[in-house]
């Protein structure tokens, strides 16, 4: 028995500090954990809070300035007063609403003909968001409308006042509008950033990279030799997504076709660059997948507004969030598919992949030079 338990305290020993200088499975199996109860218990919630909404005012009266008080007194949205409908239109299509509230110009005649109606406009991109914005904003106007009727001694259930709700960019509320156009973010990812991250990996770890250092190859002509495959197999799969998204699940392409398509391209350059660059810098193919996973399909899944809006997650979530390529291409392609084009925002978003993709170039040439470590 004493020779069982001496060996068993060896062995374990020797396990435990062979464990502990395996650095990767030890980040893998502590920092995993604890970054996924972190990134749930705060950095997801499909809770709406403090939304911003736009209120269009046509008639200023003290009901009309009593029903916007009621959007200002509730804590769950952030209302906006604009001029006219046109800037309320502007401020939805590039995304910094979610909903307008619109009171007609007679609004306070008919309310005292017991006829008054309010227009509220929601952003259907997110469907699940519009949902829950569409009964905060309904129950903030019945709230502050029979709080004043009970104030004046005359209750009347709803005040008289009726929402007539509309939802743009999907006017059938469906789901799969939104997260089609989310999965080719997800594809994108998972064909460039796993796919390329064990490319160089591999070859240090067979040994036939040193054999590369003895000829003439350029650490340019070497990365791009490495990308243009996969950028082919990324253009094959990205056709596949399109023709599924439109012919399957029916998802509009309200954008241009060609913005779409170069805007996919610039995200997929910028996956197959950061596969290569977590391939070069780990030299070994189970460090390169974790840290793939780690820091290209789950933060895209998570932290990018695939079904989580950005908005309503803690400020800190939020900046590492914008520190994501895939958040930008994520609002990109949805706003492509689903609103229409927006140049603007297409360049400005363009721009951010290309700086991206500049930068990972750079960084995985230079890691790729000729020098054993």
């Amino acid at each position: 028995m004493s020779g069982f338990l001496t060996r068993l305290w060896a062995l374990l020993r020797k396990e435990t500090r062979q464990m502990l200088r395996e650095r990767s499975s030890m980040a893998v199996g502590v920092l995993l954990p604890a970054a996924l109860i972190l990134l749930f218990g705060y950095g997801l919630s499909f809770d709406v809070d403090h939304a911003p909404v736009a209120v269009v005012l046509d008639e200023r009266s003290p009901d009309t300035l009593l029903l916007a008080a009621g959007l200002q007194g509730s804590p769950y949205l952030a209302p906006v007063q604009v001029q006219d409908m046109d800037a309320a239109v502007r401020l939805m299509r590039d995304g910094k609403v979610g909903g307008i509230v619109h009171v007609p110009v007679d609004f306070s005649r008919s309310r005292a003909a017991g006829q008054a109606q309010v227009q509220l406009i929601l952003n259907g991109v997110d469907a699940n968001t519009a949902r829950t914005l569409e009964g905060y904003i309904g129950g903030a106007l019945a709230s502050q409308l029979q709080g004043a009727l009970d104030r004046q001694g005359t209750p009347s259930a709803g005040g008289g006042v009726s929402v007539v709700q509309r939802m743009w960019f999907n006017e059938a509320s469906t789901s799969t509008w939104y997260l089609v156009p989310g999965l080719i973010v997800l594809v994108m990812t998972l064909i460039g950033a796993f796919l390329t991250s064990l490319l160089v990996a591999r070859e240090w770890e067979r040994g036939t990279l040193e054999a590369l250092f003895v000829t003439p190859v350029r650490p340019t002509e070497l990365v791009l030799a490495k990308l243009l495959p996969y950028v082919g197999i990324g253009v094959f799969n990205l056709a596949i997504c399109l023709l599924t998204a439109r012919y399957l699940f029916h998802v509009p392409m309200r954008g241009s076709l060609a913005a779409i398509i170069i805007s996919a391209l610039l995200y997929l350059m910028v996956s197959l660059l950061m596969g290569l660059f977590i391939s070069a810098a780990t030299r070994n193919q189970f460090q390169a997948s974790q840290v793939a996973l780690l820091t290209s399909f789950m933060p895209a899944m998570m932290l990018s507004g695939f079904v989580f809006d950005v908005r309503n997650m803690p400020m800190v979530v939020q900046v590492i969030s914008q520190l994501l390529p895939a958040t930008h291409f994520m609002g990109l392609i949805k706003s492509l598919f689903l609103t229409g084009d927006n140049w603007t925002l297409f360049v400005h978003k363009s721009m951010i992949l290309v700086a991206y993709a500049l930068v990972l170039f750079a960084a995985t040439r230079h890691l790729l030079r000729k020098r054993l470590r």
